[in-house]
């Protein structure tokens, strides 16, 4: 993670405000729709966060496994890449 760390924090710090907000809205008992309005919008965030990972391990992780011209490299990474995304539903 090198091109987007900062951005990462500064979403992760959002998040993590946006969370302990939720937190504070079922102790307070708020009503149900309007905490579950919060939670999707935390889920959205987490999102645009794995995006920016997964961006930064394209731009770099892949593409070394690319440019060392490692047939085996290439295709761990290539493997590694496809089993984030499929966990990630990025």
């Amino acid at each position: 993670m090198r091109e987007n760390r900062q951005k990462t924090l500064d979403r992760l710090a959002r998040l993590e405000g946006q969370v302990r907000g939720i937190a504070k809205m079922v102790s307070e008992d708020r009503y149900c729709v309007d905490i579950l309005a919060q939670t999707a919008a935390v889920r959205s965030a987490l999102k645009g966060v794995e995006r920016l990972i997964l961006e930064d391990h394209a731009h770099h992780c892949v593409q070394a496994a690319i440019d060392s011209g490692d047939p085996a490299e290439q295709q761990a990474k290539f493997q590694e890449l496809i089993a984030l995304l499929q966990k990630t539903q990025v």
